[in-house]
């Protein structure tokens, strides 16, 4: 499933991984941030933590660890990252996935050239 051209438009974040592996198209509000992640490549995701955190896998696999828990999510598999727990993961490519961030700032926008 690609994503339709209107998400396409939204704004990328300035995340820690190169265009290459992972393209990023985000929606901000005062409350939150919803990104949805387009992987390119294959990508590790090391550990780490910061405020909630809930997602859907649209389509490809991850390989997720929360708190010491792995599981492999599919298509349709919903994930729950409680504000401060430790998560990482392996993720194929061809995933792409929906994630809605408590952070309004968890990612900045990056600036248009």
């Amino acid at each position: 499933m690609d994503l339709p051209d209107f998400i396409k438009s939204f704004p990328a974040l300035d995340i820690p991984f190169p265009d290459e592996v992972v393209k990023s198209y985000a929606i901000r509000s005062d409350h939150g941030l919803v990104v949805f992640f387009d992987f390119i490549r294959d990508m590790e995701l090391p550990p780490h933590s910061h405020l909630a955190q809930w997602g859907t896998v649209l389509s490809g696999e991850i390989e997720f660890t929360i708190e010491g828990e792995t599981r492999v999510l599919g298509p349709g598999s919903i994930y729950s990252i409680p504000a401060g727990a430790q998560h990482g993961a392996v993720i194929k490519a061809g995933t792409r996935v929906i994630d809605v961030f408590e952070e309004p700032d968890r990612y900045p926008i990056k600036p248009t050239a």
